[in-house]
């Protein structure tokens, strides 16, 4: 499994849908950046803003990070 190292803040857990198929969201904010190890298996997308990853039991997390957008693409592809 490949790993890369990010540094990712604060977040947003989508633990699904509700019944006007509405997405439930938990804000998780954080005082600055830190650096974690990430699966790259676990990474769905990659905006200018957000870092997709999937969590457990079927959830997803949107995570800040703080590297630039073009230097994240150049590690994954």
């Amino acid at each position: 499994m490949k790993f890369i190292e990010l540094t990712l803040g604060s977040h947003m857990i989508s633990h699904g849908y509700d019944a006007d198929n509405k997405e439930v969201l938990e804000n998780v904010t954080v005082d600055g950046f830190s650096k974690k190890i990430v699966a790259v298996s676990r990474i769905k997308s990659v905006s200018e803003t957000y870092i997709l990853t999937d969590y457990l039991d079927g959830r997803w997390i949107y995570w800040e990070y703080q590297e630039s957008f073009e230097d994240l693409k150049k590690i994954l592809v």
